[in-house]
């Protein structure tokens, strides 16, 4: 017993001095701008209208909506009563219904109070759905603001999210005696701390992992280094290498080690082993010194540069470049460039999860109209740069159960530790965006979609896909929801080259690109005919299982020039300046 009492005097004391720190924690939040917070006004006005509307156009919907929302309700508060009554506590279950993996807890089917629960969310949930799909009145992308911002309204509520009414963790409680809430509080106290009084869920071990030590280990220098960017050059693993260098420009919304995670799945280390002379740049972390850097200062300072350096190091002409998300955005901006200048530096392109024709914007819709990019705006105004947890928010409420209330159940609820994950690490190590960067994107390509309609103005020319016309190889992923295969394949079939390739992977925005050959996890899908549409081309063009990475390599390899002596950084009159992975992929979010 005396061992009891000063566990439970010793969880008072830690709750004690917790709250503190979360008191204090909170204290920190900055008041930002509440059009960051969610949708304007407008959006929630024309969505009554519409239902209002409907409503007075037919009255009797609404009575038969409710009263068959109401007679569901009472039928399944009587069959509990009956259950409890006759002890019999295995509620019925909907046969049609998928099984939600938030409810696998047996206590869901068999214990009265949380079926009750579990059933009534179901049931509200689905109301709620159905009055959206009835919903007429409405512009397309006006519903579909709607429906996500309802999805997450329902998301919110679920009863998983709530201690009173999680069985996992109201078990656990018991098992540990309350200490898994008390490290539940310690690791949300954690997080509001490390946010400045935001929260967001830590999604991995922030101590399981380095970069440089187990992320992002190839070897490799920096061979070049600006205020924009660090040009990294990696040691050759073959004797020769094809003539003509590879230069990849990662996103700069992450940082670049994605592609060198591990030496088991890392596309560095591949490459490298094809023989290739490869450059890899790292992009700076942004602050507020930085508002003035836009998609000219990028391509000028960064993509320039770079295969200006890449260029000198070798004594080639030409290279062939990647870019990756974004960074394939604006490498698309640069060839139209070069093409306008008549400068032949680049001899080939390949595109990973490349967006060039945003005519339609995929699940991004929601976050692309002007209520929000109007907020982003004054933020940038007011900061000069666009802070790493407002995209960190976006792209985890895009899958808020898996990034966001799944974590946040684990960690706070049931006090556990984030795994020892490495792209949930990576994709926590995040970057700021500089301010006229954010808004030229959002604005001149995103909204106005001008690459593919009038043109970008941009470094005194007006840029276009059309003017993209070096060889290309774009890659798409299957299941990716930032950049959406189909959306990707539209703007492909816009680029001005008259030799296309273009590869649909298996998986998503990561997944599918990381795919190393030695996993054989996820097939590919080809078709030589790029005029037909995204689901023709599918539907009639050849699946491979494995790895894309060896057909890209193949078709790299034809268009780099015939085998010389191996490079090895530090030659070239380029001196080495720092070991890979380099000293900016190591600045943290605020410098």
């Amino acid at each position: 017993m005396g061992e009891n009492l000063d566990r439970v005097s010793e969880n008072l004391q830690k709750i004690e001095s917790l709250s503190k720190r979360l008191v204090a924690a909170l204290a920190e939040k900055s008041p930002g701008d509440v059009g960051l917070e969610g949708p304007g006004q407008d959006l929630y006005l024309k969505a009554s209208t519409a239902y209002w509307s409907d409503m007075m156009t037919n009255p009797t919907k609404l009575i038969e909506t409710q009263v068959e929302y109401w007679g569901k309700t009472m039928a399944q508060f009587i069959e509990m009563q009956n259950a409890m009554a006759q002890g019999q506590f295995t509620l019925p279950e909907n046969g049609e219904a998928p099984r939600d993996k938030r409810f696998a807890n047996p206590l869901w089917r068999t214990h009265p109070y949380f079926a009750f629960v579990r059933q009534q969310y179901e049931l509200g949930a689905k109301a709620i759905e159905d009055a959206l799909a009835d919903l007429d009145g409405l512009e397309p992308r006006d519903k579909q603001r709607v429906e996500f911002f309802a999805r997450q309204v329902i998301d919110l509520f679920s009863p998983t999210n709530y201690l009173a009414t999680n069985p996992d963790a109201l078990e656990r409680a018991v098992e540990t005696e309350g200490a898994s809430l008390v490290q539940g509080l310690e690791n949300l106290v954690r997080d509001i701390e490390a946010r400045r009084g935001d929260l967001l869920p830590t999604l991995a071990d922030p101590e399981a992992f380095k970069v440089g030590e187990n992320l992002g280990v190839s070897e490799g220098s920096v061979v070049f280094r600006n205020r924009m960017m660090e040009v990294i050059q990696y040691a050759p693993k073959t004797e020769t290498v094809h003539r003509t260098p590879l230069v990849i420009f990662p996103p700069w919304i992450n940082k670049f080690y994605i592609l060198d995670l591990k030496p088991q799945n890392s596309l560095i280390k591949w490459i490298v082993e094809q023989g290739f002379t490869l450059f890899v740049v790292s992009w700076k972390n942004p602050d507020e010194t930085y508002a003035d850097a836009g998609l000219d200062t990028y391509i000028e300072e960064g993509y320039l540069e770079a295969i200006r350096v890449a260029k000198e190091i070798t004594g080639e002409s030409q290279v062939n470049a990647v870019g990756y998300c974004v960074a394939g955005t604006t490498l698309a901006l640069t060839l139209s460039l070069l093409k306008k200048r008549g400068d032949k530096s680049i001899k080939s392109a390949t595109f990973f999860t490349t967006l060039v024709d945003f005519s339609e914007q995929g699940e991004f819709t929601v976050f692309l109209q002007d209520d929000f990019v109007d907020a982003i705006e004054r933020q940038v105004d007011a900061s000069g740069y666009l802070d790493s947890y407002y995209m960190s928010k976006t792209f985890s409420f895009l899958r808020a159960q898996d990034l966001v209330y799944q974590p946040a159940i684990r960690s706070y609820m049931m006090g556990e530790s984030p795994p020892a994950f490495d792209l949930l690490f990576w994709n926590g190590d995040s970057t700021n965006l500089p301010g006229k960067m954010t808004v030229q994107y959002l604005r001149g390509l995103c909204q106005a979609n001008a690459l593919t309609h009038d043109g970008f103005d941009l470094l005194g020319e007006t840029l276009s896909v059309k003017d993209v016309t070096v060889p290309v190889c774009a890659v798409a992923c299957e299941t990716d929801h930032i950049a959406a295969w189909k959306d990707s394949y539209r703007g492909f079939q816009q680029l001005g080259s008259k030799n296309k390739t273009f590869i649909l992977s298996e998986s998503g925005h990561i997944a599918g690109i990381i795919n190393p050959p030695s996993k054989k996890k996820y097939g590919h899908y080809t078709n030589d005919d790029p005029s037909l549409s995204p689901e023709e081309w599918q539907s009639t063009g050849d699946y491979h299982e494995g790895s894309w990475w060896p057909r890209w390599g193949k078709w790299l390899a034809s268009r780099s020039g015939k085998q010389v002596a191996a490079r090895v950084p530090g030659e070239g009159g380029y001196k080495v300046l720092a070991p890979a992975p380099g000293t900016y992929v190591l600045e943290k979010v605020n410098g």
